[in-house]
């Protein structure tokens, strides 16, 4: 049987999980996660696992955070002035927005806190920090 290996375009379904066993994301529910095997589309922890599997295989991966989104970044919350923020956008906390770096670049962030007068952004991704478990099977080789 042909197994997966680095430079493959490889189809799989996936559910991860949190170590509380909250489901974080699946694909179970659409289309199959398309990728390259190799090419850093995904997580490094996941795109390490899946050579050497074949089509119909399936097996749990662990990922520890450093494999994953990396260590929660303190550095990568901050405080800006409410006024710098349209009126109009939400900033309950736990709201995801997309802000604009000064080069050009798309950063997501999501609210923590907001005042009248300020508004803390944090963006280190929501998953950062954190160990992640992967029931994975692999659907199709290209």
């Amino acid at each position: 049987m042909t197994q997966a290996k680095s430079g493959d375009t490889v189809r799989i379904h996936y559910t991860g999980t949190l170590s509380d066993g909250s489901t974080f994301d699946s694909s179970r529910e659409r289309e199959p996660l398309q990728f390259t095997l190799g090419s850093g589309e995904i997580i490094p922890g996941l795109d390490k696992a899946i050579p050497g599997m074949s089509v119909g295989e399936s097996k749990r991966v662990d990922v520890p955070a450093d494999d994953a989104y990396g260590q929660h970044d303190p550095s990568a919350k901050q405080e800006i002035p409410r006024e710098g923020i349209p009126a109009d956008i939400p900033l309950d906390p736990g709201t995801r927005l997309q802000m604009q770096t000064p080069e050009g670049q798309v950063l997501p962030v999501t609210v923590v806190t907001a005042t009248d007068e300020t508004v803390t952004l944090d963006a280190n991704h929501p998953l950062a920090g954190k160990d992640l478990t992967f029931e994975v099977e692999l659907v199709e080789i290209d």
